[in-house]
């Protein structure tokens, strides 16, 4: 579990949740709001007086998913008939909002950049997608062998271009062949995050359940080895009066972007549910 309080920062927090089937969980959000978002199996929220069904999805590489708002001050309880594994990205806010539904079809779906950095974005919170006072979240699929969050990106500098963000990455990988059953937890990935002074500079290994911390500094690329679909989550928050993903490129790969313009994006995108 990661809260505001263990990493050292103000606003971002992220909890996995297991249930075992006909498992509950009763939640008090405090000063948080809080998603209820299904990695894996399905879920039943009440908060409020409303409650939420969530269909969910075998597993984070089989399309978007429906989910639960929850505001601050709230008490709700999560149950699974046949159990489930879920995601609850969380950040300190300020007003309350009525928890809500966001259902799978209405999460926009963007394939971003080209070649061995293409990769697909699912913006179920994004700041133009989904209403919330201060959480920003988003999933990201990259195919084998793919680079990710490429070229390397900031938001740790307050100004016209870029916003103040804390943020956090929850991985999990599997296997890419496609004429086996899914096995969700198998292979690894690499995430770089680094910083101009040098005081951070990090290149490591991740795998399944892995989380990293974004105090500041450029993170990308987020490469998976041939032969391993890739996923995480991103939990963003931060200062800014408007919700944002405003950011800055390492001006040494910022030409990165228009190198895409002469390629072809990976063609095993988007990856989505069958209907």
């Amino acid at each position: 579990m990661v809260t505001p309080e263990s990493a050292g920062w103000s606003f971002c927090g992220l909890r996995i949740v297991e249930l075992a089937p006909g498992g509950s969980r009763t939640l008090n959000t405090g000063p948080d709001e809080v998603l209820v978002l299904p990695l894996a199996g399905s879920a039943t929220v009440a908060c409020g007086g409303e409650s939420f069904e969530l269909a969910g999805r075998p597993d984070v590489f089989s399309g978007p998913t429906d989910f639960a708002y929850l505001p601050v001050s709230a008490r709700a309880t999560i149950s699974s008939p046949y159990g489930a594994r879920l995601a609850l990205p969380s950040a300190r806010a300020h007003r309350s909002l009525p928890p809500s539904f966001g259902a799978a079809g209405d999460v926009p779906v963007e394939i971003r950049g080209a070649g061995a950095a293409t990769r697909q974005l699912n913006n179920f919170c994004a700041p133009d997608s989904f209403a919330a006072d201060k959480l920003v979240a988003v999933e990201c699929i990259t195919p084998a062998g793919n680079w990710s969050s490429w070229p390397p990106h900031k938001h740790d500098t307050a100004g016209p271009n870029e916003a103040v963000l804390e943020e956090i990455y929850y991985f999990e990988v599997t296997p890419a062949n496609a004429s086996l059953p899914r096995r969700v937890g198998e292979g690894f990935a690499m995430h770089r995050l680094y910083t101009k002074d040098g005081e951070i500079d990090l290149c490591e290994e991740v795998r399944q359940g892995d989380v990293v911390l974004i105090p500041r500094g450029y993170h990308g690329p987020s490469v998976t080895a041939p032969g391993y679909d890739l996923y995480y989550l991103n939990v963003l928050a931060g200062p800014a009066p408007v919700r944002t993903m405003a950011f800055c490129d390492d001006p040494a790969h910022h030409w990165i972007r228009g190198s895409w313009a002469t390629q072809t994006p990976d063609s095993r995108l988007p990856m989505l549910a069958a209907p």
